[in-house]
């Protein structure tokens, strides 16, 4: 290289957002559950003209594909942030919507379990209570792990 020469380097080409492909055994009953349990609204389906198998479902900032094909897998796990989870929650609770974990601190946010009809799961966080302490985290298995002072997770309820 010449001196006074720089390389060039070139620019990192910025990413858009996400939009998670969430399995589902039937689009029609899982948009009925989004939109009437959970406050999506649809924004397009595929095939257009009969019954959808893929279909693009919003609410507010967050995007999810509904797949009944070939596309997800069953049982996923989703981070949506919820800006304000205790509101939500009531919402969902008289909405009729399968809450799995109710509103729980942790260090990170404010965070409830919500699950579709397949069994994929909305995380959905806000910020954390300060000063509240942490609760125990549901896992995966429907395993709840109690906190310790040392950072670690103890299990309290076997599934």
């Amino acid at each position: 290289m010449m001196s006074g020469e720089q390389a060039l380097v070139p620019a990192k080409i910025e990413l858009g957002g996400v939009t998670p492909v969430l399995r589902v055994a039937d689009v029609e009953a899982s948009i009925r559950y989004y939109v009437d349990k959970l406050g999506f609204k649809v924004k397009w389906g595929y095939p257009a003209d009969g019954e959808a198998s893929f279909v693009s479902i919003s609410r507010g900032k967050t995007s999810l594909f509904l797949s009944a094909g070939d596309q997800g897998h069953p049982g996923s796990w989703v981070w949506i942030d919820g800006k304000d989870v205790d509101r939500l929650h009531e919402e969902f609770k008289l909405s009729g919507a399968r809450i799995r974990n109710p509103p729980t601190n942790y260090a990170w946010a404010l965070e409830m379990q919500v699950e579709d009809l397949d069994g994929n799961i909305l995380r959905i966080g806000s910020d954390p209570r300060p000063g509240e302490p942490i609760g125990e985290w549901l896992d995966m298995h429907g395993q709840r792990w109690r906190p310790e002072s040392d950072s670690t997770w103890t299990l309290v309820q076997a599934k």
